[in-house]
């Protein structure tokens, strides 16, 4: 069941997608953040879409429904995505794109000039929802870039402003200090590393969780025999069972998909609904060293 603590707050029933000719209507959850704004429960990751063919998947994915698409400064494609986005049937006040800030642009002044690079990149009027990519603590200046997307949101060339792997202290920081606080921290999130702590807390603010790489060790997870038992269940594959996870748990999650059989199978999980049994017995496949590499953002720098 779409219910528990993590998402009786957050979770809104609404449609995804819209009905023309050769698709269909997705009845999907949209989970809600403290000031009302919305994000569908799947997304298309994209890191690693490229060329002409990654442009193409993005707007294949669109077309089959898709509403929220994922990319970074660091990725190299903002401009793959943009056209993308650009050359879908679908209008684009509908679509939400994100971005992230580097970490190397983390100063006041290299910020603004990255928020308004990748807006030119992608080619929008203003990016939909704008993200410091990982706090790099080390080096300090997370507050600043904070800063200077506030500033952005104001000027109205970003139109939601998040976060990307922040710890608590991390959040607590840039609210104190600016007043201001996230609608969406993006963290690694998957049955290996469930991250309970951060969704309760995340949920008790108002911040949406939006999971990066989702799946995990893909290969290794999709044949833990509790994944098989729930995907037989329900009559969908292992994959989908993990984004099923992820929904009933009230995260949103983004994995990333080239072909549009992939694109459409990622976006039907939504429409899956596991009971809490079936969550519990996912959530416990978490392991102490859950992580996909040595990322902890209390101590992990990416610039």
């Amino acid at each position: 069941m779409l219910s528990g603590p993590l998402t009786d707050a957050v979770i809104v029933l609404g449609w995804l997608g819209r009905e023309t000719e050769g698709e269909h209507m997705t009845d999907a959850p949209m989970f809600t953040a403290h000031n009302g704004f919305r994000l569908p429960a799947v997304g298309l990751g994209t890191y690693g879409l490229r060329g002409d063919a990654g442009a193409d998947a993005v707007t294949a994915a669109i077309d089959a429904g898709y509403r929220l698409v994922d990319t970074a400064f660091n990725y190299e494609n903002e401009g793959v995505v943009g056209a993308g986005v650009a050359a879908a049937s679908v209008d684009r006040s509908e679509i939400i794109v994100t971005t992230k800030l580097p970490g190397r642009h983390h100063a006041a002044a290299k910020a603004r000039t990255s928020i308004e690079e990748s807006r030119r990149r992608l080619g929008l009027d203003a990016t939909d929802l704008h993200l410091i990519h990982w706090p790099n603590p080390s080096v300090g200046r997370y507050v600043e870039a904070w800063s200077a997307l506030v500033d952005a949101q104001q000027r109205g060339t970003v139109r939601q402003i998040g976060v990307s792997n922040f710890l608590p202290e991390h959040l607590e920081r840039v609210e104190s200090e600016t007043g201001v606080r996230p609608v969406v921290n993006q963290i690694e999130v998957h049955p290996y590393f469930p991250q309970t702590e951060a969704l309760a807390l995340h949920a008790e603010r108002g911040i949406l969780t939006v999971a990066w790489s989702p799946l995990g060790r893909a290969k290794e997870l999709l044949q833990e025999p509790v994944i098989l038992e729930v995907a037989a269940a329900h009559g969908i594959t292992p994959a989908q069972a993990v984004l099923a996870w992820h929904v009933a748990r009230g995260t949103v999650a983004i994995p990333k998909a080239a072909s549009l059989d992939h694109q459409r199978s990622n976006l039907a999980a939504a429409q899956v609904a596991l009971d809490d049994a079936e969550v519990e017995a996912i959530t416990a496949l978490g392991r102490a060293d859950g992580r996909l590499f040595d990322a902890d953002p209390a101590t992990h720098e990416e610039m």
